[in-house]
């Protein structure tokens, strides 16, 4: 049995992506272990970062500025245009370090199930920041999901009067992988996109 700040912690805790009931206990465990270390220092950031992080108004990430550090960058190639689902797709082609375009955070995904619509969405922005001559790419690089594919090709129609080329990242056998591995859809759709040697 363990006091009410301590299953509030857990509580918390375990609402994170990947951490389960269990995995939050321990977690906690380890931060009441560790107060001075871990739990003080990680409750200033916490709410450092809640007083201080923002929603770029341009193209939707997080930053401590708003445009955020990357719309600010002048070095960014403005003529690309990268649509991302959300954050987590920004940071993860920002942490390849390949793309140095811009971006735009949809904030989600077109899904009848979830009642989320086209207004739900930041496409009419997206569509807005298309239309400006700098503008000659955009790329989808929207999850390989029915709802990722079904955002896509949603996006691209709107796109359709914009004088863009659209295009989407390629899909199929990632790097390392063996075809033993994979399911038939990513077989397939590495079938469809193969190319010439």
């Amino acid at each position: 049995m363990v006091g009410p700040e301590i299953e509030r912690l857990i509580q918390l805790l375990s609402r994170l992506p990947g951490l389960g009931p269990r995995s939050a206990r321990r977690a906690a465990l380890r931060l009441v272990e560790k107060r001075e270390s871990l739990l003080v220092p990680l409750g200033q950031a916490m709410a450092e970062a809640a007083a201080k992080v923002r929603t770029c108004s341009t193209c939707g990430n997080f930053d401590t500025i708003d445009p955020c550090a990357i719309c600010a960058d002048h070095r960014r190639d403005s003529s690309l245009l990268c649509v991302v689902e959300d954050v987590a797709g920004l940071w993860a082609m920002e942490r390849t370090g390949s793309f140095r375009g811009r971006y735009a955070v949809l904030g989600g995904l077109l899904s009848a199930l979830d009642g989320i619509g086209p207004d739900d969405l930041g496409i009419d922005s997206l569509v807005a920041r298309a239309l400006d001559p700098a503008v000659t790419e955009v790329i989808l690089a929207t999850p390989a999901t029915v709802e990722g594919q079904t955002t896509a090709h949603y996006v691209a129609e709107r796109l359709a009067g914009c004088n863009v080329t659209v295009s989407g990242l390629a899909h199929g056998v990632p790097v390392g992988g063996e075809l033993d591995h994979l399911d038939d859809g990513t077989i397939t759709a590495a079938l469809r996109a193969r190319r010439v040697f």
